[in-house]
């Protein structure tokens, strides 16, 4: 059972981070989930989910330290950009080779990256490097000239710095990136029918969520027309991964 905390509202149980369930805080995004003491564990958790289950701890700390933020906030705005970003990556993978353009980065540029704690440590601390580090570039490469509207929506939604918004964006690409890579390439034998559709699903996921899903709405609008409309899906489909 999920106890009403003041000033939260829970709205509907998604996962458990560390066996401890989640509770929606109205304060921030409707899916922003806060830890409370109940132990419940989820058989459905997303794919954003799992991952965030994977920041936590000393890496968390160390990233407030970084944003020159509490953890309590630095842990709100991860649960907000993850399913921005993983969000941006599923629209995009629904595009004309847009999943194989998503497995060939996995392959080429992630499948050698560290484990998810150690790379997060590697890219606060500055010591990770090529393309693992590109976080700057995966960004422009989902959301396009609209990295700076992204960063200003999360930063929004969060209480960040539209600038310390963006920096957050940049740190976590890659952390999305490489858990993408260990999920479906763990076995060597990933392909795009696999990739595709759970990449679909976790996009869906985040287009129902009322904060989430106006959030990734508003970064893909292209148009400026406030709808992501087909010229929009043009523009990203032939950035993701590609030359620009």
């Amino acid at each position: 059972m999920i106890t009403r905390a003041p000033h939260c509202i829970t709205l509907r149980m998604r996962t458990c981070v560390g066996g401890l369930p989640w509770r929606c805080d109205k304060r921030t995004l409707p899916q922003h989930f806060v830890q409370q003491g109940t132990r419940r564990m989820s058989t459905s958790a997303s794919l954003t989910d799992q991952l965030a289950a994977q920041l936590q701890g000393p890496q968390l700390q160390q990233l407030a330290g970084r944003l020159g933020i509490a953890p309590e906030q630095a842990q709100s705005a991860v649960q907000t950009a993850l399913p921005l970003l993983m969000g941006a990556l599923g629209r995009n993978s629904q595009q004309a080779g847009g999943t194989d353009a998503l497995l060939g980065a996995l392959q080429r540029d992630h499948a050698a990256s560290p484990d998810i704690g150690s790379l997060f440590g590697a890219l606060l601390g500055g010591s990770a490097g090529g393309a693992q580090a590109n976080g700057a570039g995966i960004v422009n490469h989902l959301f396009g000239d609209k990295a700076p509207q992204a960063a200003a929506g999360l930063g929004q939604a969060t209480g960040l710095e539209p600038s310390k918004a963006g920096q957050l964006l940049q740190l976590l690409a890659p952390i999305v990136m490489a858990y993408l890579a260990k999920r479906f390439l763990g076995g060597g034998a990933a392909t795009s029918t696999q990739l595709g559709p759970a990449l679909a699903q976790e996009h869906q996921q985040v287009r129902s969520s009322s904060g989430a899903g106006s959030l990734l709405t508003s970064a893909l609008d292209q148009d400026g027309d406030g709808q992501l409309g087909l010229g929009d899906v043009m523009k990203l489909g032939g950035s993701l991964f590609g030359k620009r």
